[in-house]
């Protein structure tokens, strides 16, 4: 370790300002100490560090406000931000405003480390690509503008959600298109809210397609608006939802319900930004930015001939991947919370509470239909508690998907999990069909999905209607 290199550390907490000060100076870096952030931006310009510990709450200036001050600047100087408020809009804000990662309180001394010599790495690293370009004579691309505004309320603390918090922050900080991936039900929406209410554009609309719910005749309509006798029934001139989004973003949820004639049109937009409308000839222009989402494999639906290999990496510049809540069990009480405090707003309440017993009851469950599955189970379980305490008998088993299982031995064939999660959806689609009368337009908006899918599960698991 280079003995030069110097790291402010600014928290305004002596203790934990102290303590990582002694863990810096044991690994031989040169440390600088500042309590506030109004001290931590004269440290900065005065001594010049190599990178910065930045706790956000802080009197004065809080860390917020000193990324906003240094600006430009974060561009050679890693800030890494140190904080217990790990919520998705604090995260979001940090990275949108430049800082080089974060982490939350109480932290690990080991992952501050690795953390910091990855930032001061990559700084290393880029003054070495901009002595390279200095000496060839070549500039740098202008950096994009950074994009802001209050994120909806994303909840999570697992290792998987802080990533997706960190992505959103850099994907906004961009205009490029945002692929968005995870099963049904993880919170694809709120993710693409949260890039948009997070950018530049937050000012403009943000219009929603739902690219599953189209009837297929209809949705170059819908996507790219229509001429007056287009088509039968065209009485008049319709601006498209691309129209309708200009100036701000337009989310594409279930892309890959898109039928390939759709698609053409919309990689023309992707490359040309420009559009006609069905039955028109004068070429239109848009501006919005694409936010994309899908549940489904699209690199196997491209393999399968159904999605359009150049429309799927024009689609995928940034990519945000949101984990299961299977493999997330930590959110489980955070997003249990967060939900009870809603429904019971809604029903006039004081806000529930669960039991240790029922919490541990949905902590054990695999929600196959994820944050969406949880949620409607817990509204179920707060109008069957009539907004007391929550026990296990409030929370309906039909949710668990709960499976007879042989017991578990020395001898015992393994089960895998996968064909368990499979019974588990088998189970739920056969229920809603039988909710629903055998309704599938009906069962697919209960279930959140689009008719594409549910057939397709219907076929899968050879579900009689």
């Amino acid at each position: 370790m280079d003995a030069l290199t110097t790291v402010l550390v600014a928290d305004d907490d002596r203790t934990i300002r102290r303590n990582l000060v002694l863990l810096l100076q044991s690994e031989g870096y040169r440390t600088l100490e500042a309590d506030d952030g109004d001290a931590a931006l004269a440290r900065i310009a005065a001594d010049a560090p190599d990178a910065v510990l930045l706790d956000l709450k802080m009197p004065g200036r809080d860390g917020l406000d000193v990324l906003s001050e240094l600006g430009p600047a974060l561009a050679d100087l890693p800030v890494i931000v140190v904080t217990a408020f790990g919520g998705s809009t604090v995260a979001i804000e940090a990275m949108r405003r430049g800082a080089y990662d974060y982490l939350t309180k109480p932290f690990d001394l080991d992952e501050v480390l690795l953390t910091l010599k990855r930032a001061l790495r990559q700084r290393a690293l880029a003054f070495e690509v901009k002595a390279l370009r200095a000496r060839s004579g070549k500039t740098e691309n202008e950096p994009s503008e950074g994009e802001e505004d209050v994120a909806p309320e994303l909840i999570g603390q697992s290792a998987g959600m802080r990533e997706v918090f960190k992505a959103i922050g850099r994907a906004a900080a961009t205009d490029a298109p945002v692929l968005i991936v995870g099963e049904s039900g993880t919170g694809k929406e709120l993710v693409a809210t949260a890039l948009h209410r997070h950018s530049d554009r937050a000012a403009g609309p943000f219009i929603r397609v739902n690219c599953g719910a189209l009837p297929e005749g209809l949705v170059e309509s819908e996507l790219f608006g229509h001429e007056r006798g287009a088509f039968t029934g065209a009485d008049r001139q319709k601006p498209g939802r691309f129209e309708r989004a200009a100036g701000g973003t337009i989310f594409l949820d279930e892309v890959g319900e898109l039928p390939l004639s759709a698609q053409v049109k919309l990689l023309r937009v992707l490359q040309q930004r420009e559009f006609e409308r069905v039955g028109g000839t004068e070429i239109l222009h848009t501006d919005a930015r694409v936010i994309s989402a899908t549940h489904r494999d699209l690199p196997r639906e491209v393999a399968a001939g159904r999605f359009r290999e150049d429309l799927y990496y024009r689609l995928n510049v940034a990519r945000i991947a949101i984990p299961p809540l299977r493999d997330r069990p930590e959110d489980i009480a955070p997003l249990a919370e967060h939900i009870l405090r809603r429904v019971a707003r809604r029903h006039g309440w004081g806000e529930p509470s669960l039991s240790a017993e029922a919490l541990r009851t949905i902590q054990e469950r695999p929600w196959p239909g994820n944050v969406r599955q949880l949620e409607n189970a817990l509204a179920r379980a707060v109008l069957a508690a009539r907004g007391r305490t929550i026990l296990p008998e409030h929370l309906d088993p039909d949710e668990s998907g709960d499976l007879t299982l042989p017991p578990a031995g020395d001898s015992a064939e393994p089960i895998p999990l996968r064909a368990l999660l499979a019974e588990v959806e088998r189970r739920a689609i056969q229920r809603a069909l039988l909710a629903c009368g055998g309704n599938r337009t009906k069962t697919a908006q209960y279930l959140g999905i689009s008719r594409r899918q549910l057939f397709d599960k219907i076929r899968e698991y050879d579900l009689q209607p």
